[in-house]
């Protein structure tokens, strides 16, 4: 069975198609809960409502929470309240950031 930590690190390989730094790091994924029989929740959100990119991110981070051992499912909900800021970010996503040329 996987840890919290490792699902996250995991997920670090999955990208919002529209910014240059991934999901953990973004500060998209709120929850993550692994249960006894292999099922990890997921519970994240995007940086806009209508993100025409939700259904890739969901394929992309179920490929990549599936890869771990002992996982037997992984379920995705995306939550819009609290919304997505960049305060979300990690030190690390801001960095990512400003290294693009953004202004965080």
């Amino acid at each position: 069975m996987p840890t919290k930590e490792q699902v996250l690190e995991a997920l670090k390989v999955v990208y919002d198609p529209e910014i240059p730094v991934n999901i953990v790091d973004l500060g998209l994924v709120y929850d993550v809960e692994i249960h006894e029989n292999g099922v990890v929740d997921l519970t994240m959100t995007l940086t806009a409502i209508g993100c025409p990119a939700q259904d890739m991110v969901k394929a992309d981070a179920e490929m990549a929470v599936m890869r771990l051992p002992g996982v037997q499912g992984v379920n995705v909900e995306f939550v819009w309240t609290p919304p997505w800021t960049p305060a979300r970010m990690t030190e690390e996503g801001k960095r990512m950031m400003r290294m693009f040329g953004f202004n965080v």
